[in-house]
């Protein structure tokens, strides 16, 4: 079986927990993923920067090829944020993988439901993480095929 190279991504990490943000950072770095990871800290500012308004109206905010996304964030919560992402058109293809403390069997239900791609339970260490993010970019850089997108 010949694999093509891996090809480089585009992250958007959707956290409220600053040091999950920069562990998360760290381990796609270690796991070798190439790519750029951008952060927003709750689902409005993740929303703003999806449709490039309030704080994204003036800046690069490039399309995101991945979102990995948190369910318990203030403002807006993961769910609320991921009903709008698949209700919208425009940003329903790109792929989101819930990347949250929870088990509840009732979160994951949800949020398939709402069209979550993957559902994963962040690992307790550091080591477990990096693994978790060498399985997203085996997957997502190298096995999918995911869509081209054109900015207007």
């Amino acid at each position: 079986m010949s694999h093509e190279p891996l090809r480089s991504l585009t992250i958007l990490l959707a956290d409220d927990d600053e040091d999950d943000r920069l562990l998360t950072g760290e381990a796609i770095s270690e796991s070798q993923l190439d790519g750029q990871l951008h952060c927003v800290a709750d689902g409005e500012e993740l929303m703003q920067y999806l449709k490039r308004a309030g704080a994204y109206s003036q800046v690069a905010a490039p399309r995101p090829d991945i979102i990995l996304l948190d369910l318990n964030m203030p403002r807006k919560d993961g769910r609320e944020a991921l009903r709008e992402i698949k209700a919208d058109a425009t940003l329903r293809s790109i792929p989101v993988v819930v990347l949250t403390t929870s088990k509840a069997e009732e979160d994951i239900l949800r949020t398939y439901d709402l069209g979550v791609n993957s559902f994963i339970t962040k690992p307790v260490t550091y080591k477990e993480l990096v693994e978790v993010m060498s399985a997203l970019n085996n997957y997502w850089a190298q096995t999918v095929q995911l869509p081209h997108h054109y900015t207007p």
